[in-house]
């Protein structure tokens, strides 16, 4: 029989990840499809920033809970007026290459990403297009670097940690070359960039000058020993063969399980499957300016008619729990208010639908089957309407005409999976803002716009808390949009693999991660 072209690239660079060391294999981890580019932030999609993770480190990183905490500095310093950022470094930290990380490296990188044509993902967030505008960078001296800010931004740390910015990952000079092009990261992370086998893999290999943080494993900073030699990232694009290759134990690690491959991957002797909630989140939209839905009674009355628990047992395979907060589970923003939520009570739905002069009008649900999650659940929310007396039908279409109708706000109701907002003040700009606008927005409470702006410029987490609060208590009485849920991250892995862990941010990390002794 003739391998097809997939598990022919797939078995060669099983084999190739054999051959490499005989007694001490790499760390083998699937992707489902190649990377774009090794520039942080450059030419990225999801798995390039997995990549570049283990190479490049950040002034300030995501900690497991996905609170910004520091990693290459030291300390952070606000000004009283939320406009200065002073930045002290952290000592003894070296580049690969051995060069010493110093505040220059860290205007040079900055001057690197902020070029009108560098093509960094994340220059609109800080030139005034977006939450912060930068107007200079000081390096007073060699262990220090001050940002000016035009105005207080509470985004600004969270912005230069996120993910798809590449963490900001300070970079040093010799990673362009001499005509300014890009060449490889010469970063001060746990790994180095080894080889890239286009279509094939792409290996990393252990950084023996790695300055590690004390303590424990923390997102994306804490303690990031590099405990293997060698980590090889495996392009598997079909989810059979990579839990064949698991099974045989060609590959390690899994980093992206669905969740109806759980229960399978469970049954596979030496494999152990373990998940844990992450940033994103599916919800039930309603369209406020539809005639029906209009009256917030009517909107009351589809809350309190869907059972949360059992829908997202059912969706998740027993594995998430429900959330009706926009700010997910793992936030440190999630508390007590925001563990409030729609009781399910059918009595009170039937009775919010009289009071809002319901007659048994149909009300549509859309939905996608590209997402799986979201569909099933659009075809549990259709039967609970029923059950109270909501005539509810579900129309089913792709998912770039659901985006469409979703830009547009062109809808009754939909189930809509949006994806992860490490920050609770973007995971209420993401559904608030003016509809006449905005059409995509969901909420156009100009209470909520309002709150949403504060909690955007405030740095104080006591502050923003409240508003947090006082926005989640808004949502439950107008109710723009039903949250159901979090997602989850699903990893699973040989179990001579030890430490490896999946977490809020959904990206595998190979750090604190070693081959047990056989």
């Amino acid at each position: 029989m003739k391998l097809n072209r997939t598990a022919a690239l797939v078995a060669l660079a099983l084999a190739g990840a054999a051959a490499q060391a005989q007694t001490a294999p790499p760390l083998r981890i699937s992707f489902t499809a190649d990377i774009r580019s090794t520039e942080p932030g450059v030419n990225r999609d999801s798995n390039s920033d997995a990549l570049v993770m283990h190479i490049v480190e950040g002034l300030v990183a995501y900690g497991e809970d996905a609170e910004v905490r520091p990693m290459l500095a030291r300390s952070v310093a606000i000004s009283p007026d939320g406009k200065t950022y002073t930045f002290t470094l952290r000592d003894g930290v070296t580049f690969s290459n051995g060069a010493p990380l110093t505040s220059a490296d860290v205007k040079w990188t900055w001057d690197h990403y902020m070029a009108p044509k560098s093509g960094w993902r994340c220059l609109s967030e800080f030139d005034g297009r977006g939450p912060a505008k930068v107007t200079g960078v000081d390096t007073p001296d060699a262990r220090t670097v001050v940002f000016h800010l035009e105005a207080p931004s509470g985004l600004f740390l969270a912005s230069l940690a996120r993910i798809d910015c590449g963490g900001t990952g300070i970079v040093h000079k010799d990673s362009v070359k001499p005509d300014g092009s890009w060449d490889r990261p010469i970063g001060t992370g746990p790994f180095v960039l080894d080889e890239w086998k286009r279509g094939e893999y792409v290996s990393l290999k252990r950084n023996p000058k790695y300055a590690n943080l004390d303590g424990k494993r923390d997102g994306y900073t804490g303690s990031k020993r590099p405990l293997v030699d060698a980590v090889r990232f495996v392009i598997v694009p079909d989810d059979a063969t990579a839990k064949a290759a698991l099974q045989r134990g060609d590959i390690d690690i899994i980093e992206d399980v669905s969740n109806n491959d759980v229960a399978p991957l469970q049954s596979l002797k030496g494999v152990t499957v373990a998940h844990a909630p992450v940033m994103s989140v599916t919800g039930l939209l309603l369209q406020t300016r539809d005639p029906l839905l209009a009256d917030p009674r009517m909107r009351q009355a589809l809350a309190h008619a869907i059972d949360h628990p059992q829908l997202t047992a059912a969706v998740s395979e027993g594995l998430a729990k429900p959330n009706n907060s926009l700010v997910p589970l793992v936030s440190p923003y999630y508390g007590a208010v925001e563990k409030k939520g729609w009781d399910y009570d059918p009595a009170l739905a039937q009775r919010l639908l009289k009071e809002a002069g319901y007659k048994g009008q149909e009300l549509v649900i859309i939905t996608t089957k590209r997402y799986p999650q979201s569909y099933n659940s659009a075809i549990i929310i259709q039967a609970m309407l029923q059950a109270v007396g909501v005539n509810a039908r579900l129309e089913v279409m792709e998912w770039a005409t659901q985006l469409d109708r979703y830009n547009a706000g062109n809808y009754q109701m939909m189930t809509f999976p949006y994806s992860a907002r490490l920050d609770a003040a973007l995971s209420y700009e993401m559904v608030t803002g003016d509809k006449q606008k905005q059409p995509r927005k969901v909420w156009d409470n100009p209470k909520a716009i309002a709150l949403v702006e504060q909690a955007s410029r405030s740095a104080d987490h006591a502050e923003r808390q409240q508003l947090f609060d006082q926005l989640h208590t808004l949502m439950l009485a107008d109710v723009p949009l039903v949250p159901l849920y979090n997602g989850l991250d699903i990893g699973a892995y040989r179990n001579d693999i030890k430490g490896y862990t999946p977490w809020a941010v959904k990206k595998p990390r190979a750090w604190e991660v070693e081959r047990a002794a056989k």
